[in-house]
């Protein structure tokens, strides 16, 4: 199948890549189109299911989905709900820390985090990841799956993943996310997680 993945946002186009070996996966700049979504949602699934149906409008009038031969348009939206800040940043994990002026770096964000909860008992945490297929304006699929851990005392030096992983620790595995293995990542995530049960909807949908 051929997907149109809604993000301009390499890393996550790279992971989806990963998860989904049996999906040719596309962004908007591989067929030629401008895309930008104000993510003004308050929750994980308007986000999530407003850039599916907005870009699924875009390549439809362009003609890129039949052009491309498009099977669906996929599109998430994830976020880091920290228990003890009432599961802030959440879905403005993206823009957590920004200012008017300019957005802030991710280390900054993952600072202000860790400052917060400066003190707090409570380290536990969780990501979410909303992800939506949209075939037709009347026909999609919706999955949202969670990744739970808690948040580390300071940031790892583990240069795998990106966003928070720096700072998500694993107590399993007594490490964060940011040291781990792509592959290992992809099994236990709330990405990895969302998008195959997402890829089985497309796949066997009967």
């Amino acid at each position: 199948m051929r997907i149109l993945l809604a993000t301009n946002n390499q890393h996550k186009a790279r992971e989806f890549t990963r998860i989904l070996p049996e999906f040719s996966v596309l962004r908007p700049i591989d067929v030629g189109l401008d895309f930008d979504f104000p993510e003004t949602g308050t929750s994980f699934l308007e986000n999530a299911y407003g850039k599916a149906l907005h870009l699924l409008d875009a390549a439809t009038s362009s003609g890129d989905l039949e052009r491309y031969a498009l099977d669906a348009v996929w599109a998430d939206d994830s976020g880091i709900c920290v228990h003890a800040l009432e599961n802030r940043p959440g879905v403005y994990s993206a823009r957590y820390g920004d200012t008017p002026e300019a957005p802030a770096p991710q280390d900054r964000k993952n600072q202000l985090l860790l400052r917060e909860l400066s003190g707090s008992p409570d380290r536990n945490a969780h990501y979410v990841c909303c992800a939506v297929a949209a075939l037709t304006g009347d026909r999609f699929a919706i999955v949202q799956e969670a990744w739970h851990g808690q948040i580390a005392s300071r940031p790892s030096e583990g240069t795998g993943g990106f966003g928070y992983d720096p700072v998500f620790f694993l107590p399993d595995l007594g490490c964060t996310a940011a040291d781990i293995s792509d592959r290992e990542k992809d099994l236990r995530s709330h990405r990895g997680k969302a998008a195959r049960r997402l890829a089985a909807a497309l796949l066997h949908p009967e």
